[in-house]
């Protein structure tokens, strides 16, 4: 048998010495992971639930508003879309000569509603079949359960004058 001779003999090495450990690191990334899923997940519940709040503080910032690109020449028996705030409303010049605004979203389900045609007797929601009178806004037919909201109009040689009423 043969002898062998160490020449240096190996120091060991302390846990403080080691730096980071494997079972360190995974920690570490296995938490920074979860940290980014639960702000991918909580996040877009954040702004769901938040949104409502916006949205009424936004509303009620916006009490009325001025159409003033030629609506004062809509064509009696015509409507046109525009915003109210944030939400659609729909303009009728009646044959008969009145003007009427609404908002354009359906009472049931609050889907927009159509542009309303000339001759036609009602309003209808294309979603579920909801009608309403475009004179007065209220719910005629079908699962709405209460009248389109209703704006005041005014009308002015160059400018068209919508508000709350």
């Amino acid at each position: 048998m043969s002898e062998q001779t160490v020449e240096e003999p190996i120091e060991e090495l302390d846990a403080e010495d080691e730096g980071v450990t494997r079972r360190g690191f995974v920690k570490v990334a296995v938490g920074g992971m979860a940290l980014v899923y639960a702000g991918a997940v909580g996040y877009p519940i954040y702004k769901y639930l938040d949104t409502p709040v916006e949205r009424a503080e936004e509303e009620a910032k916006v009490t009325s508003i001025a159409l003033t690109k030629g609506e004062d020449k809509l064509a009696p028996g015509s409507a046109l879309m525009f915003k109210f705030g944030s939400h659609p409303a729909m303009l009728i010049h009646h044959l008969d000569g009145k003007w009427v605004a609404f908002t354009a979203v359906c009472t049931h389900l609050g889907c927009t509603l159509p542009l309303w045609k000339a001759g036609s007797s009602t309003i209808t929601c294309a979603c579920h079949g909801g009608q309403y009178d475009p004179k007065t806004g209220k719910n005629v037919a079908g699962p709405p359960p209460r009248a389109l909201q209703t704006y005041n109009v005014t009308v002015a040689p160059g400018v068209v004058t919508i508000s709350k009423a």
